[in-house]
């Protein structure tokens, strides 16, 4: 399995349907569900150049962190596996792994060794101190922060405007994105785009201060707008008129989504064209960041 030189570019597909067509704007979706069959979306992007490095410094084994549910924990045990780097999960919740979810029991069987811990410990996750005693207990392990956001993470990200650029072969008013911790986001921001950010958290306001944060580039918050709104009651929470959008939005362009981050995305997106919130000829690129595997969970 190679998975650094998967083929690109992912396929950019168009979005017509009664919504667009009214409003005027151009709509496409940005397929980056498909890079990968296992690392998909922004998490193969975010976890490319962390990889790079982590061989290019023959490190053996990765160390992150995620719930029961994570898509960054399964993409990062798939990595692992690919490129025979061993790989330690930190599992929010001391009842796991022992309480199965489908999501770590792929991680089981690529050889993720997974710790379920406090969620008082987890907390501590970003704690320098913390991490290093973890370092040292399990023998200096590469750590890779929750959602695989980091200063790495950027480029990665980045790269999806280029691509995108040179497939359209025009500008692109603006990206549409989900966000949970914010770096697919801030990806895209450093690449000189502008980005409408749907947080998937409840209470999502201070992403915004992490994405420019992430960017490092103050300056640049105008081209960064973050809709709080469309959470749903909150992480990997649904109500009937989410489902129902998808099931709808699924028939009509025959294109899978999950209700953890896209979904919202998308709803959130159609929801302001329909507001008209864009003026007719406007460029938009959603992205599908991938997580297919999360459509079977608490629907």
């Amino acid at each position: 399995m190679d998975l650094i030189n998967t083929k690109f570019p992912t396929p950019l597909q168009v979005l017509r349907d009664s919504v667009t067509e009214q409003a005027g704007v151009l709509l496409y979706l940005k397929r980056d569900d498909l890079i990968h069959p296992e690392v998909s979306g922004n998490k193969w992007r975010k976890l490319k150049y962390t990889l790079l490095d982590a061989v290019r410094n023959r490190m053996d084994t990765l160390l992150t962190f995620g719930g029961a549910r994570s898509n960054h924990l399964y993409a990062t045990a798939a990595a692992g596996r690919a490129m025979g780097i061993k790989t330690i999960g930190i599992v929010r919740g001391e009842e796991y792994p022992a309480k199965e979810t489908d999501t770590l029991s792929f991680c089981k069987s690529q050889g993720m060794q997974l710790v379920g811990v406090t969620r008082t410990e987890y907390r501590r996750r970003n704690e320098a101190q913390y991490i290093q005693d973890l370092k040292k207990h399990y023998g200096n392990p590469m750590v890779i922060p929750e959602g695989g956001t980091t200063l790495r993470a950027l480029p990665g990200v980045a790269e999806l405007v280029e691509e995108t650029a040179n497939q359209l072969e025009k500008t692109v008013d603006y990206y549409a994105v989900a966000a949970g911790t914010g770096g697919t986001a801030a990806g895209i921001l450093s690449a000189g785009a502008k980005v409408l950010a749907f947080s998937a958290l409840k209470g999502g306001e201070f992403l915004r201060n992490d994405i420019l944060d992430l960017t490092g580039k103050e300056e640049i918050g105008p081209n960064l707008q973050l809709f709080t709104h469309y959470h749903f009651g909150g992480y990997a929470k649904h109500k009937p008129e989410l489902l129902q959008f998808m099931e709808e939005f699924e028939q009509i362009h025959n294109v899978l989504l999950e209700h953890v981050y896209t979904g919202k995305m998308l709803f959130g997106l159609y929801d302001l064209i329909k507001q008209g919130y864009f003026p007719a000829g406007t460029t938009l690129v959603a992205v599908h960041t991938g997580g297919l595997q999360g459509r079977s969970h608490d629907q």
